[in-house]
């Protein structure tokens, strides 16, 4: 997905998540975080003596979410406002990881399912922690331009006919919501 970080090794993709491998996505994934410069001082700050009780909400969460299990209880926003120094890069990464981590363990259909909530997920803190004219930085909008597909725009959507770029790439925004925020671009 990004060639400046190194790829999630590929292991048996499936066709469907279930408990158990939503359980070792997440600790894949979190391996990677742990492991990962810019992101793992981060969390260990934030969940030091802690990992042991996040590592399984965080698989109730996703199964919540691509399951449908509906036990997760919490709320995202509250439990990621209190976090110090997070600056879009942030994002970015982890963005990176674990769209990439998903990418490596799950058949595209089964993938989506966990993409779609993570973009929104993603959008909706970045959101919150730098408001509306927020600029995404490069390197995540190259991600979403890599791995979202385009929606074809509505007929009330403006676009803009003098863009260069108009015939070489889809016309609308990336699912599952429109992406707020500025883009380099802009």
């Amino acid at each position: 997905m990004n060639p400046s970080f190194p790829a999630a090794p590929i292991v048996q993709r499936v066709a469907e998540p279930t408990d158990a491998n939503i359980r070792d996505l997440v600790y894949g994934f979190y391996d990677r975080v742990r492991a990962d410069p810019l992101l793992g001082p981060v969390f260990d700050t934030t969940l030091a003596g802690r990992w042991d009780d996040h590592l399984p909400k965080m698989c109730t969460f996703w199964a919540s979410l691509v399951l449908g299990a509906k036990q997760y209880r919490g709320n995202v926003q509250q439990a990621h406002q209190p976090l110090e120094g997070i600056e879009p890069q942030h994002f970015s990464r982890w963005l990176y990881l674990f769209l990439d981590t998903v990418e490596s363990r799950y058949e595209p259909a089964a993938a989506i399912r966990f993409m779609e909530p993570a973009l929104r997920i993603a959008q909706s803190l970045q959101l919150s922690r730098f408001g509306w004219d927020y600029t995404i930085p490069a390197e995540q909008q190259a991600l979403l331009e890599r791995i979202a597909p385009r929606r074809r725009p509505r007929d009330d959507e403006p676009h803009d006919s003098h863009d260069p770029h108009a015939s070489a790439r889809p016309r609308g925004e990336p699912f599952p919501a429109r992406i707020i925020g500025k883009t380099q671009d802009d």
